[in-house]
């Protein structure tokens, strides 16, 4: 990485092994040529911000998945994540020809600090203060336990936070899904609080709770956030909702998958996002950050309550789930819906199914033996509907019928 990286910088989440894991990686690069700048516990969004001033940045992270794992998200000055040409380059190297230099040559560490009240600074001069908003806070245990509470009290709000001491062992599930968010709920209707904030292990997500107690929809946050911000132009990905069109807004589609969303923001865009809770805003960083979202909607809620403007979006009926899947299968899969008669068939993720009343996307699930199943439709009988026949033709498919 030293001979197209010449200075690094290098920060990490909170679990177990990431400490030992960063050394790790902080040798490889060193003894490859780069320098390296090492910013301590970071959540991935401000060390995505702080790369503006090197080659390259790194990130020791899993981020939503469990403690347990842990890996590397890879970031250029602007921002956005390695794309697929530069992970190649790199693997084929280290494959092929590590290379080899000599001790002259080796790069040094050492140490910066500032990096995240350099991030939160930037966030501030887009937000007035909002005294007397009360926010609860759930970090998960995870690298923004210090970033989003800080954030948000110095805009003035209360914050109560919760799950948000950084020990490496996540007190709840990692990834922010409404199933691992039964203490953020409660604590957001006993304490009247008028916001309730979650994050994943590493920051780049944020998924809101309204003052009754329920989690948006991604789709509906979506609405909510590119509403606000004024956009004209918005990326997001081939499964969020129709309605997004149907608002108003000229919206290009990427496949499933932020970097693929920041990607399309490099080229053009006001804002992007995915149901997941990924959240870009192009103008700051193209890495989604879910402390300046966490920000952004604690501004909306001192102006209008976050329930009225849920309740305010109807979102079509959608309906996911998801099939065991041998990947050998998959052309018979394809096979199957090859012919079917629709307006429009897309198959840059998997195969996409348009109709007058509604869409239908199958895609092989990127970390899982899976056939992931998604449909939106006008009407709840024609989501069913949609649904039963992808499900019955994808079974037929998988066992030869």
């Amino acid at each position: 990485m030293g001979r197209h990286y010449s200075d690094v910088v290098i920060a990490n989440d909170t679990r177990t092994s990431s400490i030992a894991l960063k050394h790790m990686v902080i040798s490889g690069l060193s003894a490859s040529g780069s320098k390296v700048y090492d910013a301590g516990m970071l959540p991935t969004p401000s060390l995505a911000y702080v790369t503006r001033k090197y080659k390259a940045g790194v990130e020791i992270t899993a981020s939503h998945n469990p403690p347990e794992y842990n890996g590397l998200k890879l970031w250029n000055p602007d921002g956005s994540s390695f794309h697929e040409v530069q992970r190649s380059l790199l693997e084929t190297e280290m494959i092929r020809d590590p290379g080899e230099i000599n001790w002259e040559q080796m790069g040094n560490c050492e140490t910066v600090s500032g990096c995240q009240q350099e991030h939160l600074e930037r966030i501030k001069k887009d937000f007035p203060r909002n005294a007397g908003t009360k926010i609860v806070v759930d970090c998960g245990g995870g690298a923004t336990c210090f970033a989003t509470p800080l954030l948000l009290q110095q805009l003035g709000c209360q914050v109560v936070a919760i799950n948000s001491i950084p020990t490496g062992f996540f007190p709840r599930g990692s990834e922010p899904a409404e199933e691992n968010l039964g203490d953020l709920r409660q604590a957001v209707v006993s304490l009247h609080a008028n916001l309730g904030i979650a994050h994943d292990g590493d920051g780049d997500r944020m998924v809101a709770v309204d003052e009754k107690g329920r989690v948006l929809e991604g789709d509906r946050l979506l609405l909510i956030l590119a509403k606000d911000l004024g956009a004209r132009k918005l990326v997001t990905t081939l499964d969020a909702t129709m309605l997004l069109e149907e608002s108003g807004f000229q919206v290009s589609r990427t496949k499933i998958g932020d970097t693929f969303v920041s990607e399309k923001l490099r080229e053009d865009g006001d804002f992007g996002g995915e149901a997941s809770g990924c959240w870009i805003f192009p103008k700051v960083s193209l890495c989604p950050d879910g402390v300046y979202a966490a920000a952004k909607l604690a501004q909306i809620v001192s102006e209008k309550k976050l329930s009225a403007l849920v309740d305010s979006i109807n979102l079509y009926p959608l309906k996911r789930g998801s099939l065991p899947l041998d990947r050998d299968r998959w052309s018979s899969i394809e096979d199957r819906f090859s012919g079917m008669d629709c307006l429009s068939r897309s198959t840059e993720d998997g195969i996409k199914l348009s109709f007058s009343d509604g869409w239908l996307l199958l895609r092989p699930s990127g970390t899982e033996p899976k056939m992931r199943i998604s449909v939106e439709a006008r009407t709840r009988q024609r989501a069913e509907e949609l649904y039963n026949m992808a499900r019955k033709n994808v079974e037929s498919a998988i066992h030869g019928d």
